[in-house]
């Protein structure tokens, strides 16, 4: 099957899932406000149609990746496929803020089933082949962008001509596909008797679950109230809780001392706080084209396609050769620091501001930065584990992008409200809280920049690719 030419229609499905499930993090940004006019949410609730499905996403992810080692990869793909189809059906259906948010809490327990078998997947099917690994990363890597931002355009095209419950609706085809195709190009994958960590899975999401709505709701309710710090103590005890179970526990989620390969911890950082830094660009971009510009739905989508367009080209053709030339430490800190400066340079938005002013070159520098980023960590954090551990680090890299996006949205709309993101028709007010959040975001970026390059160790160009063995399922 590793050399078969149909491994390759395998791959395009395989990045079909990962553009999938990033789309599904972005399709709803431009249809936020009419979500919000007709179910019902507050400018401080709005954030948690994208946390439910994010928070699913990430805490479940080390259980998807079990789930793959324990039941195949391939029977595990098909399954998660099964639930967003359903998770979709309910959220385009929702008729109150709590179902819609329910619904999205079920894609993503779906995604969390795609994405770590899919990615082992892909290490099944050319991890035997470095070359071919590097290309078949490159496209992997390009679908995540890709995905961010065809959402952002096909939720504009869809809010604007359309309806908001159409974001959903458009996974159900998508989803059919895949279930009829996944059968006949995938791989089974290696099937294996354990048991499954339930209470590491549940303390884990809703630790994480608890920590983004203490972080969330702090501006409302006071950062230094009992309520905010109780709330905080719960999270940090759930967290707690789960770490002593993966300790003590012959199967865990997660095999803790993993974590003491250097790069890989470093790798995972990094990813967590790319995350971090990247989705509280992309969710008060969207908002700020749409409550400040005065940009409509489809507008405000088709303003965002110069930079997905630049990262999928920096992702397939700039970034692997750079990696192939300076190797991937100096690659991933160079990225995170243009990123950062990209993201100073939006926060320079103004509320009078054009799109070709304040927008547009100040994103194309965020972009670039995004491609030669994402990658090298990427392929670093893959390539630190031992073969036979690649399933278990697909899924904590994974994880850490997931969380990073949820925590880092969580924080950038607690200081987005602070500076006044919540004064819906106040321009000023909202520019200055739009701003907060990307300065804020930039502060990450940076912090991540200076983080990796004390703690990457030095690697040649090669070890950017992981090695040759395949990973089991």
């Amino acid at each position: 099957m590793s050399r078969s030419p149909q491994r390759w229609w395998a791959l395009g499905l395989i990045a079909l899932a990962q553009f999938m499930v990033i789309m599904d993090t972005s399709i709803i940004g431009v249809a936020l406000p009419r979500m919000r006019e007709d179910l019902g949410f507050s400018p401080g609730e709005l954030s948690w149609v994208f946390n439910a499905y994010v928070v699913a996403f990430g805490g479940l992810l080390l259980l998807g990746g079990r789930l793959s080692d324990l039941f195949g990869a391939r029977r595990v793909f098909v399954t998660g496929w099964a639930v967003l189809l359903a998770g979709s059906a309910a959220a385009g259906l929702a008729g109150t803020a709590e179902v819609e948010l329910f619904a999205r809490a079920v894609q993503g327990a779906g995604a969390a089933l795609i994405a770590p078998s899919a990615l082992t997947l892909l290490m099944m099917l050319f991890g035997g082949d470095p070359k071919e690994l590097t290309k078949a990363l490159a496209l992997y890597g390009a679908a995540a962008p890709a995905g961010g931002t065809a959402g952002v355009f096909l939720g504009g095209v869809i809010t604007e001509y359309l309806s908001w419950p159409w974001v959903f609706y458009l996974n159900i085809p998508i989803a059919v596909v895949a279930l009829i195709a996944a059968p006949a190009l995938m791989p089974a994958g290696g099937a294996r008797r354990g048991s499954l960590d339930i209470a590491g899975a549940l303390t884990v999401t809703a630790g994480l679950a608890t920590a983004v709505y203490a972080i969330v709701r702090a501006p409302e309710t006071g950062w230094h109230t009992a309520r905010t710090w109780i709330t905080l103590a719960g999270a940090a005890i759930l967290l707690g809780a789960f770490l002593a179970i993966q300790a003590k526990r012959r199967e865990p989620l997660m095999r803790l001392s993993i974590l003491a390969n250097r790069n890989l911890a470093a790798a995972n950082l990094a990813q967590l706080l790319l995350g971090a830094a990247w989705i509280p660009m992309w969710f008060y971009l969207n908002l700020y084209l749409q409550q400040v510009l005065g940009y409509r739905a489809f507008p405000s989508g088709a303003a965002l396609l110069p930079m997905t367009v630049l990262i999928m080209i920096g992702m397939i053709a700039l970034a692997p050769r750079v990696i192939a030339r300076y190797g991937p430490k100096p690659t991933l800190v160079t990225g995170l620091a243009v990123l950062a400066a990209g993201l100073g340079w939006l926060a320079l938005v103004r509320p009078t501001g054009s799109y070709l002013i304040d927008v547009l070159p100040a994103s194309l520098v965020a972009a670039l930065g995004m491609a030669l980023a994402f990658i090298p960590s990427l392929g670093t954090a893959l390539s630190s584990a031992r073969p036979e551990e690649g399933g278990l680090a697909s899924g904590i890299v994974n994880t850490s992008y997931q969380v990073g996006s949820a925590l880092g949205l969580a924080a950038m709309t607690a200081l987005a409200a602070a500076h006044g993101a919540d004064k819906l028709g106040d321009l000023p007010a909202l520019t200055d809280g739009y701003s907060a959040a990307f300065l804020g975001a930039a502060g990450v970026a940076a912090a991540a920049a200076l983080i990796s390059a004390l703690t990457l160790q030095h690697r040649s160009a090669a070890a950017a690719a992981p090695r040759k063995e395949p990973a089991t399922a």
